[in-house]
């Protein structure tokens, strides 16, 4: 799956280690983990739990723990799990000082309570806020966004995008989709985003032709994970600011592609 290696092997924010005890954290430790930013959540959404005492161990996902297309709730062997609203989300990484995870899909929109447990000791239920959509591009660093030329290779300020040409960009956070996804699987098939027609990108603040956006929706063998396909506008200014945009909400500013 494209970015699993990002996801469970290089975390955007240090980890923070912990001595044995309950599971440490609270809402203001958990972050969109394309992004970042605090609040920036919804169902179908990767979130990044930061605090201590979260593992007794540091694991990844891996091959041995998806089942017939099916994700774990709980790595082998880490006894981690992390609940909203009392249901399982799926789990991608667990350290001492770090959860990488996978809000349900079967959620709604509204408040919620999160709660990790370790061994069957909980942590303390805290309050957040999920959105419809919470649209975030993943990055390479603090400053670029993540995109893909379409022979795979990464767009970089050494092999940026050109004026015309098709790339791809990767975020989560775009809601639901159509079909649906069935939950705690990996994504066989394309699936367009539900909100199609209010989706945006934006560079430098001026949104993109529509035309020109081939394809927003899950990506095939992933789960949580969506795919902008994007003919760059012919007369696109260089190095712009990226932002992409749902009805709800629009993703944080200061995010850049390499293009020339």
């Amino acid at each position: 799956m494209f970015l699993l290696a990002a996801l469970v092997i290089g975390p955007l924010w240090a980890d923070s280690g912990g001595t044995a005890g309950a599971p440490n954290y609270s809402a203001d430790s958990i972050a969109n983990s394309a992004s970042g930013a605090a609040g920036f959540y919804a169902p179908n959404t990767f979130i990044s739990i930061y605090g201590q005492n979260l593992s007794h161990v540091t694991r990844a996902i891996g091959p041995n723990d998806i089942s017939g297309g099916m994700l774990p709730t709980a790595l082998t062997g880490t006894g981690v799990r992390v609940l909203i609203n009392q249901i399982p989300a799926d789990i991608w990484y667990v350290s001492p000082g770090l959860i990488n995870a996978l809000i349900p899909n079967i959620l709604i929109a509204g408040p919620a309570k999160l709660q990790i447990e370790v061994d069957g000791l909980a942590g303390p239920p805290v309050s957040i806020t999920l959105g419809d959509t919470a649209p975030a591009l993943f990055q390479l660093d603090a400053v670029t966004a993540l995109a893909v030329h379409l022979d795979g290779s990464t767009i970089t300020s050494s092999a940026p995008a050109r004026a015309g040409e098709m790339i791809v960009l990767f975020a989560t956070g775009l809601g639901p989709t159509l079909p649906a996804q069935i939950p705690n699987f990996i994504a066989q098939t394309a699936a367009q985003i539900a909100g199609r027609k209010d989706f945006q990108v934006l560079l430098n603040g001026v949104s993109v032709d529509p035309s020109r956006i081939a394809y927003v929706g899950v990506e095939p063998g992933s789960a949580g994970l969506y795919q902008i396909n994007l003919l760059v506008p012919n007369d696109a200014p260089a190095n712009p600011e990226i932002r992409i945009s749902t009805l709800e909400r629009t993703s944080p500013a200061g995010r850049f592609l390499p293009l020339q």
